[in-house]
């Protein structure tokens, strides 16, 4: 009898969940499936297995929505997302979905309501602090210390030279750690010196464990997660970057409060000029302090957390796939360095931020591998109205929206029938003609985009350049045009292998051809 109850009991409830829902399956049933699209499940079967078989299914499916004109659903159990690849399309979804899928709840107990995963109404005042710290004047300033940290890591790269192939992401990653934390604490965490360091390795593991959270479901309840092993390991990472942050910003409040103290009245107030002495911390704790809704500690928790580890692992991913494709197009790397010598010479001296807007050849490089390896390959929202796309598809209310930069930056409708072709002159004002702002977006679109974008550009620019200027990354070419490099989904999209490379120390030509950009 009670079995019997149950089952009308549970019979009920899926026939008033279906009702309360028709609307998003006729909106829905306009818009093609997946072709492995099941009954029940969807396509979570096909997203159950590791982080490399995660990646190539979502490659699948953006290839596939290029074919479907540019979106696809599909079914994760109940929950139903749409795939997009159509950058007109992603142009209206980036301004009207500007709310955080709930599969982002499994990184905020990193992140909590930092810029990239708050919700739009605490997001939107702590953009308005957040913004004035990003302006050029303060990313300029920072320069110096991504120079002096890139001739840290050269030193500790001399001593690879020897070794063959080896994983270049722990040098590359700890450098970018370094500058990151100086560049937003104030301080570093020496992670050049100490390649496993506490705060490096929790991070890391943090980020993994809540990406397994995200796909594998029996992982996904609160209650259910404390049963597993992983839930320990994921607490202790998470208290170790915890209270080393609260840390650094106690220090930080104490430091300017009594910095404050000690100025003038008439020098109170801090204008561009003083900030290129500041870090980002410095800078949200003072512009916070002008307003009535300034940062809390703990929002200065989030804030910087976001900016650290943002800063670190896109910065880190960018520069080493940039390093694998000088490895695999030998030719593109000679006119990197000509373009570098063009520059520096035979001279040793320390980058400065007017070199930077010299090396125009590598930043058409650096586009090129952030357009065919974007870091973060997707973006995920949340559609809570309906949504009518410019290409007259109707987003159902309900759903998720999957913005696939992957897709967009591959789409030959709008990169040609050489889309997948690593070409850097595509960059070159001469050629570049993107059809739509959409087209190319390595570090998002729209309202939310990220605001460390030429922050980002300028340590990639910089660690590359002192990469080549002192060494030669051993060719190993690739067969074709097409670059082949095996890929993971760990939040960010990284390298099976640990970016294995070879360097060998450079000897400067006494003369070398000066090349025209």
């Amino acid at each position: 009898m009670i079995l019997t109850l149950c089952c009308i009991a549970f019979t009920l409830w899926v026939i008033a969940f279906r009702y309360k829902r028709q609307q998003l399956y006729k909106l829905a049933s306009k818009i093609p499936s997946a072709k492995k699209d099941m009954p029940i499940v969807g396509v979570a079967y096909t997203v159950t297995g590791d982080t490399e078989d995660i990646m190539n299914k979502l490659k699948d499916y953006s290839y596939e929505a290029m074919e479907r004109q540019g979106i696809v659903k599909g079914w994760f159990y109940h929950l139903l997302y749409f795939l997009i690849v159509d950058p007109v399309d992603i142009e209206m979804a980036l301004k009207t979905c500007m709310e955080k899928d709930d599969m982002h709840r499994f990184v905020k107990d990193i992140f909590g309501n930092g810029g990239i995963f708050a919700p739009v109404s605490i997001w939107r005042r702590r953009r308005k602090i957040l913004v004035p710290a990003f302006s050029p004047k303060i990313i300029e300033s920072f320069v110096d210390i991504f120079a002096e940290q890139t001739e840290m890591m050269s030193k500790r790269l001399n001593e690879q030279t020897k070794q063959g192939n080896f994983s270049i992401w722990p040098f590359i990653s700890t450098y970018t750690l370094d500058a990151v934390s100086q560049t937003v604490l104030g301080v570093t965490v020496q992670a050049q010196n100490n390649p496993k360091s506490p705060f490096l390795i929790s991070m890391t593991r943090a980020l993994h464990l809540s990406c397994q959270r995200i796909f594998h479901p029996w992982l996904q309840p609160d209650w259910m997660y404390k049963f597993f092993p992983q839930y320990t390991e994921h607490q202790s990472c998470l208290k170790q970057m915890h209270d080393f942050t609260d840390e650094v910003i106690r220090k930080k409040r104490d430091e300017l409060r009594i910095e404050s103290q000690n100025k003038s009245e008439a020098n109170i107030e801090y204008d561009l000029d003083d900030y290129k002495r500041k870090s980002f911390l410095d800078l949200l704790i003072n512009l916070s302090s002008k307003s009535d809704k300034g940062y809390t500690d703990r929002e200065l928790r989030e804030e910087v957390t976001t900016l650290i580890i943002a800063g670190t692992d896109t910065s880190a991913v960018a520069i080493c796939y940039t390093l694998k494709m000088l490895a695999k197009y030998p030719d593109v790397q000679q006119r990197v360095y000509e373009e570098i010598y063009d520059i520096f010479g035979t001279s040793d001296r320390k980058l400065v931020k007017e070199d930077l807007m010299k090396l125009k050849f590598l930043e058409r490089v650096v586009k090129e591998t952030l357009r065919l390896f974007p870091p973060v390959p997707f973006i995920i929202r949340k559609i809570e109205e309906n949504v009518t796309l410019p290409s007259g598809k109707v987003l159902p209310a309900g759903s998720g929206l999957v913005i696939s930069i992957w897709g967009i930056h591959r789409d030959p409708k709008y990169w040609g029938p050489d889309a997948e072709k690593f070409d850097p002159d595509r960059f070159s004002p001469e050629r570049l003609n993107l059809k739509h702002v959409c087209s190319f977006m390595p570090f998002s679109q729209g309202p939310r985009n990220c605001l460390g974008y030429q922050y980002a550009l300028m340590s990639i620019k910089t660690a590359v350049s002192s990469i080549v200027r002192k060494f030669v990354v051993v060719p190993d070419p690739e067969n074709s045009d097409e670059p082949k490099i095996r890929v993971k989904l760990d939040i960010m999209m990284k390298d099976v292998d640990g970016y294995q490379i070879a360097l060998e120390r450079r000897i400067p030509p006494s003369t070398t051809t000066v090349i025209t950009n």
